[in-house]
C-alpha cells in the first residue's frame, strides 16, 4: 500500500525572505508539477521584533520541514545566499537531501 510520502515529492523552499515574489512563483510552479511544497512561515522581516527563543523555534520549525522533505530548493536570486540559507543547505546535505537552485550556482 502506497503512502502519500511515496506518491508526492516533498520540497522545502529556502532563501532570503526578501524574495517573497519568487517564493510564491516557485511554490505555485512546483505544486502544479505535483509536489508538496513547504515555505517559510512568513515573509515579514521580524529581526528586531522577535526574541532569541522565538528565532530558535522558527529555525527549528524550518529544519523540521527539511527533515520531512525529499529535497531543498534554494531561491538564490542574483546568486544571493545568506548565512541562514547556507546553514539550511548544510543541514539538508548532512541529512542526505537533494539540493536544487533557482539560479545556477557555478
Amino acid at each position: 500500500m502506497s503512502t502519500v510520502k511515496d506518491k508526492y515529492n516533498v520540497i522545502t523552499l529556502c532563501g532570503s525572505i526578501k524574495f517573497k515574489n519568487e517564493f510564491m512563483k516557485v511554490q505555485e510552479e512546483l505544486t502544479l508539477d505535483g509536489n508538496i511544497v513547504f515555505i517559510p512561515n512568513f515573509f515579514n522581516n521580524l529581526k528586531g521584533e522577535i526574541n532569541k527563543e522565538t528565532k530558535k523555534m522558527l529555525d527549528e520549525m524550518h529544519r523540521q520541514k527539511i527533515d520531512m522533505s525529499n529535497e531543498v530548493y534554494v531561491i538564490n536570486c542574483g546568486g544571493y545566499i545568506g548565512e541562514s540559507t547556507k546553514s539550511e543547505i548544510e543541514y539538508a546535505k548532512a541529512n542526505g537531501k537533494m539540493i536544487s537552485y533557482l539560479e545556477d550556482i557555478s
